[in-house]
């Protein structure tokens, strides 16, 4: 049983390697940014690079041999800024296909980032809570290279399995109909981020206090640029009795504002529009819901979370193997 554990972590271990990079800029994965301009954040995340590389860095997130994401990590809080993507259409592969361990950035210390053990704690009743989702995801090796803990950060599991997830889905549709380009093609870029707050998961990784999202793209239909946005407070909900507001690209400027300043820019001028839409979300029974329902469930320990500790030590000896 062992071997066959150990010859398991070296199979996923090797589509790993050379698939994440910890880089000094985004020029390497500029394609998940809108015009390959990432967000400029005042003292934070200025012309593509970290003002501040002791405390945030930049990773562009892979799988195989290709990178799929970007993402920008707080090795203080432990969580991501945000994570970059983006959305082409959700693939046609199921919740079961996308099934893979939570890991962690083997070119970052354990000491700088999330780890497992973090959230094998007894949480607040928080779970994983991707930035990137796998129901965003537009085929299986993308899914899969969203279950890396620097794309994930503590959510309440009833506001990641309801009002959010509910908003996920609603952004998809809303993507799906209006984000075709000039090749009749869906095409957005989406940006998912979370706020810090007061309150640390095992006295180690930050919970948020309010999470965001945001997307822009190229409206041919209408011949012009589309955005929206929505955020939240990261808090415990009741079942179906929260709906999450679609706002302006403008809206979310402000707030973050209070957080960033005033010279934040998610996206360029081009996205400040606020086209009236279509604001009725989905039902609860949808894909994002059903699948973080599937996944994040924080006790007993499922799928998403390893299903055996004692494989940790030999990852970690890979992961060096890997990345030497």
């Amino acid at each position: 049983m062992m071997v066959v554990i150990i010859l398991s972590a070296v199979l996923m271990l090797i589509f790993q390697c050379a698939v994440s990079d910890v880089v000094d800029d985004f020029d390497k994965c500029s394609e998940f940014f809108l015009d390959n301009q990432p967000p400029e954040i005042p003292g934070v995340l200025v012309d593509s690079k970290s003002a501040d590389q002791n405390h945030f860095k930049l990773i562009c997130q892979g799988a195989k041999d290709k990178y799929t994401f970007a993402t920008f990590y707080n090795t203080t809080s432990r969580i991501p800024v945000f994570s970059a993507y983006t959305y082409s259409g959700k693939g046609n592969f199921n919740r079961d296909q996308a099934k893979k361990p939570w890991s962690t950035e083997p070119q970052l210390d354990n000491s700088e980032q999330a780890t497992d053990a973090d959230y094998r704690t007894d949480p607040p009743n928080v779970n994983r809570g991707h930035l990137f989702p796998v129901c965003h995801a537009k085929d299986v090796p993308t899914a899969k290279s969203t279950f890396t803990l620097t794309n994930a950060v503590p959510q309440k599991v009833s506001f990641n399995g309801g009002s959010w997830g509910r908003m996920e889905t609603y952004t998809k549709q809303l993507m799906d109909s209006h984000c075709l380009d000039n090749n009749n093609k869906v095409l957005a870029y989406v940006l998912t981020g979370a706020v810090p707050g007061t309150i640390n998961l095992n006295n180690r990784v930050n919970i948020p206090k309010m999470m965001w999202t945001a997307f822009c793209c190229y409206n041919s239909k209408n011949q012009s640029w589309f955005s929206k946005a929505h955020w939240a407070p990261n808090v415990d909900e009741i079942v179906n009795q929260r709906t999450i507001p679609t706002v302006s690209l403008i809206n979310l400027h402000d707030h973050l504002k209070n957080t960033w300043g005033e010279g934040l820019k998610l996206f360029n001028d081009k996205c400040l529009t606020d086209e009236p839409v279509n604001t009725n979300l989905p039902p609860p029974d949808t894909e994002c819901e059903e699948e973080k329902s599937f996944c994040h469930q924080s006790r007993p320990v499922i799928f998403c979370e390893r299903s055996c500790d004692h494989t940790e030590s030999v990852l970690t000896e890979i992961r060096k193997i890997c990345h030497s």
